[in-house]
């Protein structure tokens, strides 16, 4: 693999940049402090625009290293809307785990399968990941959607396997190898 950490990617609609302390009055406000976005995923939502940059302080240090991946999602003209990031690196199996939120406003829009897409691209043709999967939450279909619109297959549920803001919940996996792009 040729770990290139977080280069800037853009789509159509978007801009895929590493974020700065200055994102965090639009993180805040458009996804980190809302209850709804965070339902389904692993941490709280923001109480304090404090918060926001406490975690963005944690990210902008990281840019250093070469295996770290973590965009904000910009809409051109609107500034940072959402995340997506690498989660999880299995490099004996040339894997990623992608992860990935987006503001309330810009649900259904067909943003995120737009950043989806532009990080699979990336993670496969630069980095060389012959794999990248995804999961969510079982109540969750949206991010399933999202993912088979990336391109993504259903590879199965895994039953209370996992635990996020509702408690112990069953996670649907989805994934996509490089032949089949």
């Amino acid at each position: 693999m040729n770990h290139l950490g977080t280069k800037t990617i853009e789509t159509e609609r978007l801009i895929l940049r590493k974020f700065t302390i200055e994102d965090a009055p639009a993180m805040y406000q458009n996804w980190a402090s809302d209850p709804e976005v965070t339902k389904y995923l692993t941490w709280q939502p923001h109480e304090s625009l404090t918060d926001t940059r406490a975690i963005l302080s944690e990210w902008v240090k990281e840019y250093d290293k070469a295996d770290y991946y973590q965009w904000a999602i910009e809409l051109k003209g609107a500034g940072p809307i959402g995340s997506i990031a690498v989660v999880g690196i299995r490099d004996n199996t040339l894997e990623a785990e992608l992860g990935y939120c987006i503001g309330r406003a810009y649900w259904g829009k067909g943003l995120m399968p737009e950043a989806v897409k532009a990080v699979l691209g990336f993670l496969f043709e630069e980095v060389g990941f012959r794999r990248v999967m995804a999961k969510h939450d079982a109540m969750n279909p949206n991010s399933g959607r999202v993912m088979e619109k990336a391109g993504m297959k259903y590879e199965g549920t895994l039953r209370k396997a996992g635990y996020n803001n509702r408690g112990i919940v069953d996670i649907v996996v989805h994934a996509i190898l490089r032949e089949d792009r």
